[in-house]
């Protein structure tokens, strides 16, 4: 039997988790960019919903993510 990886598969988005995320902290996001969007999606939860915003909706979002 021959596997051929769907495209889907082909083209997985690569996550980056949080550099606040810890094993057993609070939740944290992962982020990933795709053409034309950039994906959100809950770190504790990978399958679970994702949100897709536009990029100019993730940088005017970033300042106020980044605040302490």
């Amino acid at each position: 039997m021959i596997h051929i990886p769907s495209r889907e598969a082909a083209t997985a988005p690569e996550w980056i988790k949080s550099s606040y995320s810890t094993p057993d902290g609070p939740d944290c996001i992962e982020v990933a960019a795709v053409p034309d969007h950039i994906l959100v999606r809950d770190s504790k939860n990978p399958d679970g919903p994702r949100l897709a915003l536009a990029p100019a909706a993730w940088v005017t979002f970033l300042p106020y993510a980044s605040v302490r």
